[in-house]
Formats: C-alpha cells, structure tokens, sequence
C-alpha cells in the first residue's frame, strides 16, 4: 500500500496550499490513503465543519486533531457524528469526551488502515497514558490480520516522547508520526522492524511566520512579555509538508518513505517511485 500523511494544517493559506498541490500529488504518487491533521484549520485555532469539508474534499480521507481540537464551539458536534474526523484517543473515558480517537478506514478496494491518534504528556495537558493507550489498540487490531496498515500519530512537544512512541510500536505499527510543532524534522526513517518513523511532519502552513502564525505578535510577545494582539495565521504562501511511504502487503510493514515538501519557502522534496 502507499499512503501520504500531511502535517498540521494551519488556517486559510494552509488549506488553500493542500487543495492546490495535494490533487496533483494524489495524480503522481497514487496512495491508497490520505490523512492530514486538521487541528489549526479554521483560524489557526481548532475545525469548523466548512473546514473540515473543504478537507475532506481535496482526497483526504481521516482527518486528526490535537489539544486545539474543541477551540471552536461546534468542534463537539462535528467530531461526534463525523467518524474520519478524530481527536486523541488518550482523553479519559471518565471525561464523557465525544468522538473517538480510532478509526479503522475500509478503502475500494477492501483494504483496512487503521488510525490510532494520542496526545503526548509532556509540556502538554495530562490525559491519559498514550503508550497504554496505544499497546492496547495494537492488541486489539494486530498488523495484516486485522488491518493491512496500521498508522499511529503522536500529537506532543517533545521529541523525545514521539521518539520513545516510534520505537514502543516498532515492528507492530506501520507508521509513527509525530505532529503539533509545526516544523518538518530531517529523520524520516524506517526503524529496525520495519516501521517508518518521523519525529515531526511539519505544517502545511506559511513558513514566513512563526509556526504558521503571522510573525508580528510572536515576536512582540517573546521580545516585551506583552501582548498586543491575538495570534493570527501567515497569510503568504504555504508548503505542505508531510511522509510518504510505501509498505509490503504481506507484512504490512514498509519498504520506502520519503519526507514531502511542495510549493512555499522551504526546500523541495518529493520521493523518487520506483518505475
């Protein structure tokens, strides 16, 4: 199977970037599965369901969240009858959270991908522990018996956590990615059992700001310690950045991945496919 994975994608410029260049991305690489973080599409700051829609409508077909994705109010709705759309799966059962943060995806032509999505703990809000979390799903839905792809994403600030998460599901796990910096790492990688791990997909989002955020008040707030203003997004041209990878259908492990760096500031970098 070959899959495209998107990082964060951060307001209009972001989603304008993904429905320019995912099309044509979908036309060359051919993946049978497409997922993209969706936590920052409306404003920056959490989904609405016009967002979410003008997503799934450019071939996406799993939708994440992270720790922004109930910022807008109708964020509870949306993600309680719209099963591709997730939120992480380590808030506590106890918290009656609607939505989930698991979804196995039956793609034409019957194979299964499944999402499992979590919010590290570190420098982030204390839910539930994302590793027992995700031992568990793997328990569950093991590798080529019960779905061809298994894809596992780690929402957190620290690098050693999402790496810690690469190596926890390496061999049981397709895919390891981590996202909510908003800046591509140099790592992509495949792990000694046949995982391809990422720290970081980056943003799909203007570089020119900060994180994706029009660089004015950041700078303003880290040189006074004052506020001026909201944060707002970049409006100036967006790169979508994410990983490709391809996997063995017997296995359901991968053979290739490749980092993805189209239009925008950032230097270019697409795979090179196999003829």
């Amino acid at each position: 199977m070959k899959a495209l994975f998107l990082g964060d994608v951060v307001g209009r410029s972001g989603r304008s970037a993904v429905s320019r260049h995912l099309p044509e991305l979908i036309a060359n690489l051919s993946p049978d599965f497409v997922l993209a973080n969706g936590e920052n599409a409306a404003g920056g700051f959490g989904i609405t369901a016009k967002t979410a829609r003008e997503l799934f409508d450019t071939g996406i077909d799993v939708i994440t969240l992270g720790n922004h994705a109930f910022d807008q109010p109708e964020a509870i709705g949306l993600v309680a009858r719209e099963l591709a759309l997730l939120r992480p799966a380590n808030y506590p059962p106890s918290a009656g959270i609607p939505g989930k943060g698991t979804y196995l995806h039956i793609g034409a032509d019957g194979r299964r991908v499944l999402v499992i999505t979590v919010m590290g703990r570190v420098y982030m809000d204390a839910l539930d522990d994302p590793f027992a979390l995700v031992a568990q799903e793997l328990e569950a839905c093991a590798l080529v018996h019960e779905a061809d792809m298994i894809v596992v994403e780690i929402h957190g600030e620290a690098t050693s956590e999402k790496g810690a998460m690469g190596h926890f599901c390496d061999g049981r796990a397709s895919v390891v990615f981590g996202t909510h910096t908003h800046i591509p790492t140099a790592d992509a990688r495949i792990l000694e059992g046949g995982t391809a791990f990422m720290t970081d997909l980056g943003m799909c989002g203007d570089y020119g700001g900060v994180i994706g955020m029009d660089k004015e008040e950041p700078v303003r707030r880290f040189t006074s310690r004052l506020r001026g203003s909201r944060f707002t997004p970049a409006g100036g041209e967006a790169t979508v950045s994410g990983l490709f990878v391809e996997t063995d259908d017997a296995t359901g492990l991968v053979v290739s991945c490749s980092p993805i760096r189209v239009g925008g500031c950032l230097t270019p970098s697409l795979p090179k496919l196999k003829q």
